[in-house]
C-alpha cells in the first residue's frame, strides 16, 4: 500500500483537485494549517495558481486566519492581488476580514503588489475596503505604492493613488522620488501626471541627480519639456 505524502494537501491545492482536498479535509481539518518544506498552508498554494473552489474550502475551515503569512511574510490577499485574474479571490478574502494594510517580510502591502502588477481593479477594491488600504505606507526600501505605479508607467494607478492621500514629492532610500522613477523607465505620460499634479522638478536623488537627469534618452526629454511648456509648468 503507498504511504500518504507528507505534503498531499498542499499538492492537491496546487494542482487544483478540488476533491482530493475536500476528502483530506473531511478526514483532518487541521491539515488547513500545515506548513509545507516552503513554510507555506495548502491555502498560499491554492491561491497562487488561482484555484478559487479551494481557496474556499481551506478559507472555510474553523479558525482560519485570513492574514495568515507564508515564509516571506505573503498573505493569501497578498499573493490574489498579484494574479491577473484574481479578482474573485480578492473578494474572497476581503469578505473574510483579511487586513488591507498588512505587511509582509519587506514591509510591503498589497497596495504594493498592486501596482507592481499594474491591477487596477484589485488597488480599487482595496481603497475601497473599510477600513480602506493606505497609500502611506513605505516598504523596505522606502518606497510607497505611487513610488512602483510610477516606475511601471501606469497613470491610472498613479493618479488613483493621489486621489486616496499619497505622498507626492517622497523619496526612498536613493533619494528618488516617483517623478525620478518615471522618467528613469522612459513613462513620459506618467512623468507628466505626476508634474500636472505638482510633483517638484528641484529634488535631486543621492547621487545628485534631478528627475529630469535620468532620461533614457533624448526623445523621452523631449516630450516631457514640450509637454512642461505646453502645461505651463516651469523648471
Amino acid at each position: 500500500m503507498e504511504e500518504p505524502k507528507k505534503f498531499a494537501i498542499h499538492e492537491a491545492a496546487r494542482d487544483g483537485k478540488n476533491l482530493v482536498v475536500e476528502s483530506l479535509l473531511a478526514a483532518n481539518p487541521k491539515l488547513a494549517f500545515q506548513r509545507d518544506d516552503d513554510d507555506r498552508l495548502a491555502i498560499h498554494w491554492a491561491v497562487s495558481y488561482g484555484h478559487l473552489n479551494i481557496a474556499v474550502l481551506l478559507s472555510g475551515v474553523k479558525n482560519f486566519d485570513p492574514d495568515v503569512q507564508d515564509g516571506s511574510g505573503w498573505t493569501p490577499l497578498m499573493i490574489a492581488v498579484s494574479l491577473k485574474e484574481g479578482d474573485d479571490l480578492v473578494d474572497l478574502f476581503l469578505r473574510k476580514g483579511a487586513d488591507v494594510n498588512a505587511k509582509n517580510n519587506s514591509s510591503q502591502t498589497a497596495l504594493h503588489f498592486t501596482a507592481s502588477k499594474l491591477n487596477l481593479p484589485a488597488a480599487k477594491k482595496l481603497l475601497s475596503a473599510s477600513p480602506p488600504a493606505s497609500t502611506r505606507v513605505k516598504d523596505i526600501r522606502g518606497q510607497y505604492p505611487i513610488h512602483r505605479a510610477a516606475a511601471i508607467g501606469s497613470v491610472p494607478l498613479v493618479q488613483l493613488f493621489l486621489a486616496n492621500e499619497s505622498p507626492l514629492d517622497a523619496t526612498d532610500v536613493s533619494g528618488q522620488t516617483p517623478l525620478h522613477h518615471a522618467i528613469a523607465e522612459g513613462h513620459g505620460d506618467t512623468a507628466v501626471a505626476l508634474l500636472k499634479a505638482g510633483a517638484a522638478t528641484d529634488k535631486k536623488d543621492s547621487e545628485g541627480f534631478l528627475a529630469l537627469d535620468l532620461a533614457p534618452d533624448s526623445q523621452v526629454k523631449k516630450f516631457i519639456l514640450q509637454e512642461m511648456e505646453r502645461e505651463g509648468i516651469e523648471l
